[in-house]
């Protein structure tokens, strides 16, 4: 497959654009993504979950059609967030972010994501976070005042153009810090002074930088002036990213990035989760309750743009979908075991370019889903044949396990002991015999073990 075919192949919904767009890479055969990471200060709850699994799915994606992939993804470990509960505790700002640096890390593990390649830290960006300030007001797009740097947003006639908001449309104090300070209501810190906590010696004095330029200097130095993708929560649409956008502009008279990918948020039981709420979920206690496969399976089951209800409701409805793809797979194992058959790599091809055509229209997962029941399902009629074609029956196990794995859904393959194929033998010879007390003993046995259906 030439290159020319695989840049053709995937579409993406462009948030500045609001259209989906063929995908088209700035370096031949390699994708840079970025996706903004956490503020370090608690547990990573189920809401910060979907990026992780959203943008993995989109790098497996990726490295289907032939791309490598450098994907970036930060940790914020200077906030107040962070300096209060160092506060609290007693000890110090970079014990803290280290805890839930790692909380978070394990999480990611837990949901068998791929580590993103390279998780910058602010902390250790500091020199070139200063330096990135200093030209920006050398350069008239930033200003002083009372020890605090702000950005000034009317210096970029592009600001708004990610998040589709004009300023004087806009309310003041929508997650906006405002000030008697700033020139303009919308201007955003790039360097905060205090007192209080970790800081940094600056040309302005001791403080500490603004969320919006931690970021856009993180990108800088791990992947240049343009990456193709800068992905995150819908929440950081504004003012985060926009904020992002406005300061490359301003620096360097470009793009931040050619895509801008947006997940949409995780509701619980069909409300918006929020600690005043109390309805915050942690994500290590969803995957240790219901497990990888079930919880990346209920992740995935609606498009990322959409907003995805967790519920007992969803989760059930998730549970058994999963095991009608699981099933025929455990049982194509089991019965290839005990026929003696093997199955080699083929996958079905048809099937899976089906699969890739939905997961290339802008990552529609439901529609991927549909292609994976009717490939489990005809998997199932092959395994009920009277003549198994084991030929068949191999490509199409092999093309759900492709298909759930570019999902991020690992299958566990099943063995067959020589105890099981003694009670395999035992439950024929007792259903043979008619003696229905022992066979139903043999298939409770065997449905226990996940070897019967």
């Amino acid at each position: 497959m030439c290159l020319e075919e695989k840049e053709k192949m995937i579409r993406l919904y462009n948030t500045k654009d609001l259209k989906i767009e063929e995908f088209k890479p700035i370096h031949e055969g390699h994708v840079d993504m970025y996706v903004c990471g956490p503020t370090v200060y608690n547990h990573a709850h189920i809401g910060n979950a979907r990026p992780m699994i959203v943008f993995d799915v989109l790098k497996r994606l990726f490295e289907a059609h032939g791309y490598t992939v450098t994907y970036v993804s930060n940790f914020t470990d200077v906030d107040d967030k962070i300096i209060k509960k160092a506060a609290e505790e007693n000890t110090t700002e970079a014990v803290i972010a280290q805890r839930y640096i790692d909380a978070y890390q394990d999480v990611r593990k837990m949901l068998n994501t791929k580590l993103p390649d390279i998780t910058p830290r602010v902390t250790e960006t500091m020199p070139e976070i200063i330096d990135f300030i200093s030209q920006l007001m050398a350069s008239g797009h930033a200003y002083e005042a009372g020890g605090d740097v702000y950005f000034s947003v009317d210096s970029v006639p592009e600001y708004g153009a990610i998040s589709h908001q004009k300023l004087e449309e806009l309310e003041a104090g929508a997650r906006i810090e405002t000030n008697d300070q700033k020139k303009n209501p919308y201007d955003f810190a790039l360097w905060k002074k205090t007192d209080m906590g970790i800081k940094w010696d600056s040309p302005w004095g001791e403080g500490r930088p603004g969320w919006h330029t931690e970021c856009v200097v993180m990108i800088n130095n791990n992947m240049g002036p343009l990456i193709d993708i800068h992905g995150g929560g819908m929440d950081l649409k504004f003012p985060h990213h926009e904020n992002e956008a406005a300061q490359q502009e301003a620096m360097h008279g470009n793009e931040l990035a050619n895509f801008w990918l947006h997940n949409a948020m995780v509701n619980i039981n069909g409300t918006k989760m929020s600690k005043s709420l109390g309805n915050v979920m942690w994500a290590k206690d969803i995957i240790a309750e219901l497990g990888t496969p079930l919880t990346r399976w209920l992740m995935s089951s609606v498009n990322y743009r959409k907003e995805l209800n967790f519920s007992d409701e969803t989760i059930e409805a998730a549970r058994r979908e999963l095991e009608r793809v699981m099933n025929p797979m455990k049982q194509a194992d089991v019965k290839a075991a005990l026929n003696g058959a093997a199955f080699d790599s083929s996958i079905d091809e048809e099937e899976w370019k089906q699969f890739l055509d939905a997961m290339d229209d802008d990552m529609n997962t439901p529609n991927a889903y549909a292609v994976i029941f009717d490939t489990a399902k005809k998997l199932n009629a092959a395994l009920r044949s009277r003549e198994i074609d084991w030929a068949a029956v191999g490509k199409y196990r092999s093309a759900v396990e492709k298909m759930l794995n570019l999902l991020g859904i690992d299958v566990e393959k099943i063995e067959v002991t020589e105890d099981d194929r003694a009670m395999f033998a035992k439950w024929n010879e007792a259903k043979a015999a008619k003696d229905f007390t022992a066979a139903d003993e043999c298939r409770k046995a065997l449905t226990e073990k996940g070897l019967l259906q």
